[in-house]
């Protein structure tokens, strides 16, 4: 029976004044820290590329030869001419009110440091308007085909790079066996499976590669030398044997078209690792880079081809390509001033140096990839394991259930610890009692990987959680064992939180300074680690020091090229682990 007092249960009588001054609070109070966290990301890019001495003839250059181009290929894909409206009357208005409100303020107010107008209609107005199209252009045809292209390719430079990073760091014919005797079997296996519908062959692909690693590091002791070329030769027939096997997976591909596509990266790959020695390149970081580029890339354009919608976006590369080099063209002939930025190759490949010029990140970079990648594979493989165990197998009542309940508070007390303590605990338990050494990757993973394990627990259980019980349910009443249910029907469901869930903890790994310093690592080395037990520094270190130097360029230039090298590490590990999370997304 209703109750005549519809607040009898103590909700309370609602202000719909409240409620609406609450929004309000909420929306200034976020657009608040946006503008905070975009100054501060401005400043530090300004600082970083040298923005402040560019001169306006500079930025109209690439802003012509660049921008322009790129936003008319956007436009074109959308095929919308109510955004193209939008985007053109933006463009322009934006142009007029900057330029009249920059001018006011400095005249009225004070002077805006190393910022002129034409810098701030590029960060405010130029560059929301470019992540919009791009984001429009990107739902049509063309831009679904430019961007997936552009995507394969610079994401398997970066993917090569940190890859052949690791292969030069560590024994490279370790690297060179697991490789040969791991993964090309276990690849072989898993197309085969894929083709002939050979569930055995495809499951078997991952104990293959487990036991042919084993065999290489076995091996490692008898096989010392062995020829520098041979390397070249093998990973060279490895890219067209890859792409042939890719392309026959793919359904809708034919033998002959396979077996036609890998002649083209068999060419691309015997030029590019020749070119590659010549120049003193190590042939195997060029030969990485080429397989990891060039078989998605080959497979990518062959379904393109064999689709016939959207060729149009494959010139995308080109004209960005095309629009960079025009522009740098005009700027040499003309004379025009360019900046000097803090941020380039030589920042990125060169040591540490005392003169500001010279500083370089590279031994800090290669010892946040290692760190990283051990971090990654710790903290998955025991963080979803105990989520797994916890949700899927221990009991609900009883002792058992009264022990998992106290283990749950524990996880999570443990997430709201303070870093530094994990790092005294790195210290004692890795560094002191177990002799792993001070300021070694190995000592410096395990410390990170417990400092997130905690978060990486608690949204696998969320993930797990929020699978639906008639799934479950339903696969016990078909005869699936316990491990089957949870292989087959939970984890697949969960995956797409388990990622997300990993990526937020990987984010805050990745940042950590605290921890390192309380387990002793170099804030400065100049040389990158050969081993896991190898001194190292870490990109937050470096910075850290830089940030000490009395000098103005360390504490500017140098700092903020470092800080925009982290966070483009960050975004790109970030975007990788986001694009793994929707592919499953998809698959579920």
């Amino acid at each position: 029976m209703a109750t005549d007092n519809a607040n009898a249960d103590g909700f309370g009588e609602v202000s719909r004044i409240r409620g609406v001054v609450f929004e309000y609070l909420s929306l200034g109070a976020s657009v608040a820290g946006l503008v905070a966290l975009g100054v501060l990301l401005v400043y530090v890019a300004i600082d970083a590329f040298d923005l402040a001495n560019a001169s306006p003839e500079w930025l109209l250059t690439y802003f012509l030869t660049l921008v322009v181009p790129f936003l008319a290929f956007c436009l074109y894909s959308a095929d919308d001419r109510a955004v193209t409206r939008r985007a053109l009357g933006v463009l322009g208005g934006g142009l007029v009110v900057v330029a009249v409100l920059f001018t006011a303020v400095e005249a009225l107010v004070a002077e805006i440091p190393r910022l002129s107008w034409q810098l701030a209609y590029l960060f405010v107005v130029a560059t929301p308007v470019t992540a919009y199209l791009a984001y429009v252009g990107s739902r049509g045809r063309a831009g679904t085909v430019g961007f997936g292209l552009l995507g394969r390719l610079i994401g398997g430079i970066a993917i090569g790079l940190a890859v052949g990073t690791l292969f030069l760091v560590f024994d490279e014919l370790v690297w060179f066996l697991a490789y040969t005797l791991g993964v090309l079997p276990a690849a072989a296996l898993y197309a085969y499976g894929r083709w002939r519908s050979a569930d055995r062959a495809t499951t078997a692909a991952i104990p293959v590669w487990l036991a042919g690693t084993v065999v290489a590091v076995i091996l490692r002791e008898v096989v010392r030398t062995y020829p520098s070329d041979l390397i070249i030769y093998l990973w060279t027939l490895a890219v067209p044997i890859a792409t042939v096997g890719a392309l026959v997976v793919d359904d809708r591909g034919s033998r002959t078209a396979a077996a036609a596509a890998g002649g083209v990266p068999l060419a691309v790959a015997t030029a590019g690792g020749f070119l590659a020695r010549s120049v003193g390149i190590p042939g195997s970081t060029a030969l990485i880079v080429l397989v990891v580029t060039g078989v998605p890339t080959a497979v990518y354009v062959h379904r393109v081809v064999d689709a016939g919608e959207g060729l149009v976006g494959m010139a995308l590369p080109a004209l960005l390509v095309g629009g960079a080099l025009a522009g740098a063209l005009v700027v040499e002939t003309l004379g025009v001033p360019a900046p000097d930025p803090w941020l380039d190759v030589g920042f990125v490949t060169e040591s540490p140096s005392r003169t500001a010029l010279e500083a370089g990140l590279y031994p800090a970079i290669v010892g946040s990839v290692i760190i990283i990648a051990l971090v990654a594979v710790l903290s998955f493989v025991l963080g979803v394991g105990t989520s797994i165990f916890l949700e899927e197998y221990t009991a609900g009542s009883g002792l058992v259930g009264s022990l998992t309940r106290l283990l749950q508070v524990n996880i999570a007390n443990l997430a709201a610890i303070p870093s530094v303590v994990y790092g005294l605990l790195g210290l004692g338990l890795f560094a002191n009692l177990l002799g792993l050494g001070y300021g070694t990757a190995v000592t410096a993973s395990l410390t990170l990987s417990l400092l997130i394990l905690p978060i990486t627990i608690i949204s696998a259980q969320e993930a797990i959680r929020s699978v639906p019980d008639d799934l479950r349910r339903g696969s016990d009443a078909m005869g699936a064992t316990r491990w089957q249910t949870t292989k087959n029907v939970v984890l697949p469901e969960a995956l797409p939180g388990i990622l997300t869930g990993t990526i937020l903890a990987l984010g805050r790994a990745i940042g950590e300074t605290a921890p390192l310093i309380m387990i002793g690592a170099a804030t400065t080395v100049f040389s990158a680690p050969d081993s896991l037990f190898s001194r190292f520094s870490a990109m937050p270190m470096q910075i850290y020091a830089w940030a000490g130097f009395p000098q103005a360029e360390f504490r500017y230039g140098v700092v903020a090229a470092g800080v925009i090298t982290l966070l483009i590490i960050l975004v790109g590990m970030n975007g990788t682990a986001i694009l793994l999370r929707n592919r499953a997304e998809r698959g579920t």
